[in-house]
């Protein structure tokens, strides 16, 4: 039996001390008692070994695209690992497959991964970044490769850094909406078919094969400013399409999924998560599809309390909060889609940190198609400190958005508990990019690099310490 190379993937999903989800895209066959089954398989090694272990099968579904995921357990901390995977045609389920079955893998799609630190002091590595427009040729069905160029880049760093932990994608993974009403999807099919487009380009497959990669939605994976233009007919149309698509292909792979037996298991009813390496530890939080306008709340109060929690929770290790949309600096003309849409919460945020004296404070972002980095710091503690680390977007066509446009310096907010200032702002990069975060327990080190980078060079590094 040959193993075929997997039509999109493979994606190296959450990454443990001891597990990896890897994830893959196999094919669809029409017979005429309905779709042929498809089935994944894919094994790893040590990446100094010479034999491999046991191949395992897993489901590709038809009713999530032809994906699917499984995982490998008992593996050993920072460890680099090689692994093979693909899919082929079976009249057997994965369960039913003889273990005497002669395997081709010749032909096999591969990538590495090297699992998390079990060192909870070990400085880290990530390179983060959102809102990759995949413009729409001739108003038609062609989508150009310009965006591809970002990942090419990293592709680049990759291979002279192999010290890379995580790769964290902020939002806007895809624009479903690129025409905006014109063309704009509503049915899992052209979701799917976004996906397919967005994910199949060969340099961000590359990327997504060799190091961890985590995802939260905003705005563009359903339609732009979701849900301040919905209708009760989209929530029961498009936006059901556009998770159940976000599922399968941005949420499959994270930890949100519960394991057993080396698959993924339920559905979950909820999109935020969290994860941990080294000195680390990541909330991907949900600020898109918990909402709700009218009583001005970005999240849930069970997403807040769980956030709030997490903070607190005495680990002393650095809190990332990863959001889709900017916690800090304001638009100086306002931006109702930001966190500074719903003050109260904001300010809820603020206080909580201050008032439980919480250090090493990262919040990373996209959406705003540029990137800077920032501080809120008070007056009224001097220990106080927020970092705040923005990277968009990975591609644009269009025009950014000048320094003029951000409050980088004064006031941001005042409560009854504090008053809370910004403080040593970086000038907004105002063109494609991504960036690169280098973090200790001492300090966070942000390194900008442009789409293109000739030298493999940071355009701008600006260090931010804790203290």
């Amino acid at each position: 039996m040959r193993v075929n190379p997997l039509t999109i993937g493979p994606i190296v999903g959450a990454t443990t001390t001891t597990e990896v989800h890897l994830w893959g895209r196999g094919e669809f066959e029409k017979t005429q008692l309905g779709c042929k089954r498809c089935l994944g398989i894919a094994r790893i090694k040590k990446l100094e070994d010479s034999a491999f272990g046991t191949g395992q099968f897993f489901k590709l579904n038809p009713n999530f695209d032809m994906t699917g995921v499984t995982i490998f357990d008992h593996l050993d901390p920072e460890t680099q690992y090689f692994f093979q995977i693909g899919w082929f045609f079976s009249e057997q389920s994965y369960s039913e497959i003889p273990d005497n079955l002669r395997i081709n893998w010749t032909q096999a799609s591969t990538g590495e991964v090297t699992t998390a630190s079990a060192d909870l002091q070990a400085p880290r590595q990530f390179i983060f970044g959102s809102c990759r427009y995949l413009l729409r040729l001739f108003l038609g069905s062609l989508f150009d490769t310009r965006g591809d160029k970002t990942f090419q880049t990293i592709s680049k760093l990759l291979g002279e850094n192999h010290a890379i932990n995580q790769f964290l994608m902020l939002g806007d993974q895809i624009y479903a909406d690129d025409l905006n009403v014109i063309g704009a999807d509503t049915r899992l099919d052209e979701y799917y078919k976004r996906y397919r487009q967005a994910f199949s380009q060969p340099y961000i497959r590359q990327v997504m094969s060799q190091i961890p990669t985590y995802m939260t939605l905003d705005d563009h994976e359903i339609e732009d400013n979701w849900p301040a233009q919905s209708t009760p007919k989209d929530y029961v149309t498009k936006y059901p399409a556009a998770i159940h698509a976000y599922l399968t292909y941005q949420a499959s792979h994270s930890p949100l999924f519960p394991a057993h037996e080396k698959r993924i298991t339920g559905i979950p009813d909820r999109l935020w998560y969290t994860f941990s390496d080294g000195c680390c530890d990541y909330f991907m939080t949900d600020t898109r599809t918990e909402r709700h306008l009218a009583t001005q709340r970005m999240m849930s109060d069970e997403q807040m309390e769980a956030l709030k929690c997490w903070l607190k929770d005495g680990s002393n290790r650095v809190k990332i909060i990863a959001t889709s949309v900017l916690l800090f600096p304001d638009a100086v003309q306002g931006n109702d889609d930001q966190w500074s849409g719903f003050p109260e919460q904001r300010r809820e945020l603020f206080d909580w940190i201050f008032h439980h004296k919480i250090k090493r404070v990262v919040c990373i972002s996209g959406d705003i198609h540029a990137s800077l980095s920032t501080e809120l710091v008070s007056p009224d503690d001097s220990d106080f400190k927020i970092i705040c680390v923005v990277s968009s977007p990975f591609f644009w066509p269009y025009p950014h958005p000048t320094s003029s446009a951000f409050k980088l310096e004064g006031t941001l907010e005042k409560s009854a508990l504090a008053t809370y200032n910004m403080a040593n702002a970086s000038e907004p990069y105002r063109s494609d990019n991504f960036t690169l975060v280098k973090v200790d327990l001492e300090k966070v080190e942000v390194n900008v690099f442009p789409r293109k980078a000739e030298q493999l060079k940071p355009i701008r590094t600006k260090v931010h310490s804790f203290t």
